[in-house]
């Protein structure tokens, strides 16, 4: 077995789509099949929201796609006004990117550690694993510890996980971001709303665990997911225009959709999302929601069939195309940054 030193010795490398103009690639699988095909029409439906001057789009991460080397392009997207809300689960968000700002980072696995038989020798090592991808433990419990003195800091009284995702944000300005590339720092610094509505199962969760447990019965910070609900409906309310770029499933795919319900609960008749991109693996079989077709959630009244398209494909091989293919067309270069953690919160970030 490869010592500590050893198996940590060589980090995920975060893309660049900037650097690889796949425009011509995108444009010639229009004409194949399969899914060759479906990438092209979502790659189309990707810049034709991006153009729209109306339009809202809201990104969803769930998965482990942050140490799988995709930072940089949401990073990117939150620069180059591609995204104006992201939705996203707790994991990419704590474990992940802010973990990578406080410092620290990701390493390729060898190929034997994807057999899982070295699994028991990780643990004793505090290396803990993603399929090839390696973390160390050590330096996670410094980034849970993170989560807790923000905690301790704040006001006692409940947040949404977009308010506290912004304190996560003004932390790295505070005591500086590691790295060139962060969701949480990025998002920050162009008012972009975070909301991970089960924020709680990941990193964050330990060190909201520690800030709790030692207030005892005193005053002590918590979370309102139905906080989070109404904030991310209001902006819908806001914006009645909206795209969806989905990659993976869950609770970030169901959150977002679930809005314009909750708008009409509300008393405004916001229209269905305009424009939907799913990007996953998940099988529709099986009824869950992350396979669900964009088509069954237009029967729910959440999504039109417009500009729909799913793309049944793993997110490392699809996003950067999918992503690079808008870059490159260049449809954001004139699109306006709408600032939504002002609508939420105007004297804040005033």
């Amino acid at each position: 077995m490869l010592t500590k030193a050893e198996l940590l010795a060589t980090p995920v490398e975060h893309i660049d789509v900037a650097k690889h103009n796949v425009v011509p690639l995108i444009e010639a699988m229009r004409n194949m099949a399969f899914t060759a095909r479906d990438l092209a029409r979502a790659a189309d439906i990707t810049d034709r929201m991006i153009r729209d001057p109306d339009c809202g789009i809201i990104l969803c991460l769930a998965g482990s796609l942050i140490s799988a080397g995709l930072k940089k392009i949401f990073a990117d997207a939150i620069r180059c006004n591609m995204v104006d809300a992201i939705v996203s689960t707790g994991a990419n968000i704590v474990d992940q990117d802010f973990f990578e700002a406080l410092g620290f980072r990701h390493y390729v696995g060898p190929e034997r550690v994807r057999s899982g038989m070295d699994d028991a020798a990780l643990r004793d090592l505090h290396i803990d694993r993603i399929y090839d991808t390696l973390i160390d433990e050590d330096e996670l419990r410094a980034c849970d510890d993170a989560t807790r003195q923000i905690a301790d800091e704040l006001e006692p009284r409940p947040y949404s996980s977009r308010e506290f995702i912004r304190a996560m944000g003004a932390y790295l300005e505070q005591h500086g971001c590691k790295t060139p590339d962060s969701i949480v720092f990025e998002a920050y610094k162009n008012d972009v709303p975070i909301f991970c509505p089960a924020f709680s199962d990941c990193s964050a969760g330990f060190g909201l665990v520690a800030h709790q447990h030692a207030r005892g019965d005193g005053p002590k910070m918590s979370l309102d997911s139905a906080k989070d609900f109404l904030e991310l409906t209001q902006l819908k309310i806001h914006n009645p225009t909206t795209g969806l770029f989905m990659i993976g499933g869950g609770v970030p795919k169901n959150f977002a959709q679930d809005v314009v319900v909750a708008a009409d609960v509300l008393g405004h008749e916001a229209p269905m999302h305009k424009y939907a991109v799913q990007v996953t693996v998940a099988d529709v079989r099986d009824g869950a929601l992350s396979g669900s077709t964009l088509k069954e959630a237009s029967s729910w009244g959440k999504v039109d069939l417009a500009y729909e398209q799913m793309v049944y494909s793993e997110a490392t091989l699809a996003v950067p195309l999918l992503f690079g293919y808008a870059y490159h067309k260049g449809g954001w270069k004139n699109r306006p940054a709408r600032r939504w953690s002002r609508v939420l919160e105007p004297a804040d970030v005033a």
